[in-house]
């Protein structure tokens, strides 16, 4: 089984379009098939770009992928929802259990409330989901004037996760207009993603370091 076999589940499409609808009535930003997909690209190519076994990165993909339909129970908690309705895919879909069981600890632990990166898809997974912050997915310019996640997601012109081998460094890369929040309002909402993007990096070997217009912040 494979991440396009996953992505053309049907079942899926239908969790994923639900669990994006009801953040939607919350409040929050895009959780839909744009986020996930990126989430599950990047997963991969950060475990493709580190030389892990192609079935691996195929992993990664199918956790990314899937990482946020516990959105369609409740947001509290999500992950392990999440996890949960992962297992009964994947079993459907007759995943060897060693690959369920890597999948649904991934999904299980991406939430920075509670997660922790305890194996490599878990890392690269946490990585590719907190790297995912830019203005598409706030859903209202009218939201940004007095919401803070929509504020600091619509200031972010550019993301980019690098990574650089020879130093052993995973760099997150921002561009931030400051007319629209400033820096410090990024680190009053995503503080904890950073340090427990740290922690990642270290899973994979790697070192953590944000950088935001041009400075080197953590």
């Amino acid at each position: 089984m494979t991440y396009d076999e996953v992505r053309q589940d049907a079942a899926v499409k239908v969790y994923i379009a639900q669990a994006d609808a009801s953040m939607a009535a919350l409040g929050f930003t895009e959780h839909s098939f744009a986020h996930v997909t990126r989430v599950a690209e990047l997963a991969g190519n950060i475990l493709q770009t580190l030389d892990y076994p192609q079935r691996t990165v195929e992993l990664a993909k199918i956790a990314g992928y899937l990482h946020d339909i516990g959105n369609i129970v409740n947001r509290v908690d999500h992950s392990q929802s999440g996890a949960v309705m992962a297992f009964r895919i994947l079993d459907r879909m007759n995943f060897p259990p060693e690959e369920i069981a890597s999948i649904v600890t991934a999904i299980g632990n991406h939430d920075e409330g509670n997660g922790v990166p305890v194996n490599a898809v878990a890392a690269a997974l946490f990585l590719a989901d907190k790297s995912d912050v830019r203005r598409s997915r706030v859903r209202s310019k009218e939201s940004v004037a007095f919401d803070i996640h929509d504020r600091v997601n619509y200031s972010v012109t550019e993301s980019v996760l690098q990574i650089n081998k020879e130093e052993q460094i995973i760099e997150l890369k921002l561009t931030v207009d400051t007319q629209v929040s400033s820096v410090m309002e990024y680190f009053e909402i995503f503080m904890k993603r950073m340090l427990l993007c740290c922690q990642a990096a270290k899973r994979l070997g790697f070192t953590f370091r944000l950088r935001i217009n041009d400075q080197v912040l953590a």
